[in-house]
């Protein structure tokens, strides 16, 4: 078997720390960014949502501020705001380069599209709900969580892998500029260096994670759907 991928595959059998090392680098910037831009996602598309007119917390100010910024941040194509958040980025985590420094960068190019995402996902709850948990006597708080947070819950998930499987491509993308990862991995070997059996598995690997996280959002979409 040995034998077999040092024919097929013999760069990247030559690298197999570095390969390993990009892996874990990619995780690390998915994990750590995913779980921030998951948190204020979720907290800015519930506002989105509760803000709206006709809404239960209607406030056209609120509402029309954080759309208008959540657009303009969903319009900045992700290259250019990894240049412009450089100072940001050395601000908050100490540097600009590597790892650490594109998480910036990530959880405020993710964060918008997750929004509008978890938006749509609460616009799916059945009025009729939101209405019989007014006549009952629930308050604010208590709608968005039993009813429009408990109700999305299969919807969220999904929206989340959506949003994953993106998040991926964005941490590819900022290692082709010195963030790390499998990015920096099959740019530095499989473009510079011609090593094209490096540039495809890199590809499968993502693939690979591409395929998880579907198959887990999945499993968790089947088990919480009534």
């Amino acid at each position: 078997m040995l034998d077999f991928l040092n024919t097929v595959i013999p760069n990247v059998m030559n690298k197999p720390d570095e390969l390993w090392t990009a892996v874990v680098q990619t995780l690390y910037m998915l994990v750590v960014s995913g779980f921030i831009a998951f948190a204020f996602g979720l907290f800015f598309g519930t506002v989105l949502t509760v803000t709206a007119p006709d809404a239960i917390m209607e406030n056209r100010r609120v509402f029309s501020t954080l759309s208008a910024v959540v657009n303009i941040f969903r319009s900045i194509p992700f290259v250019i705001l990894l240049a412009a958040l450089i100072p940001l980025s050395r601000f908050v985590v100490g540097t600009a380069i590597g790892t650490t420094g594109a998480l910036v960068p990530l959880v405020i190019g993710t964060v918008p599209f997750f929004s509008r995402q978890v938006e749509s996902a609460l616009a799916g709850v059945d009025a009729g709900l939101v209405e019989a948990a007014k006549s009952m006597g629930s308050s604010n708080l208590g709608i968005i969580f039993r009813v429009y947070l408990k109700e999305s819950i299969p919807n969220i998930i999904r929206v989340t892998q959506i949003t994953s499987i993106s998040l991926i491509g964005l941490t590819a993308m900022a290692g082709a500029i010195g963030g790390g990862g499998l990015g920096d991995f099959a740019i530095r070997y499989g473009h510079q260096r011609g090593q094209t059996d490096v540039t495809y598995v890199t590809v499968l690997v993502i693939l690979i994670g591409v395929w998880v996280i579907q198959s887990v959002g999945n499993y968790f979409i089947r088990k919480l759907s009534h």
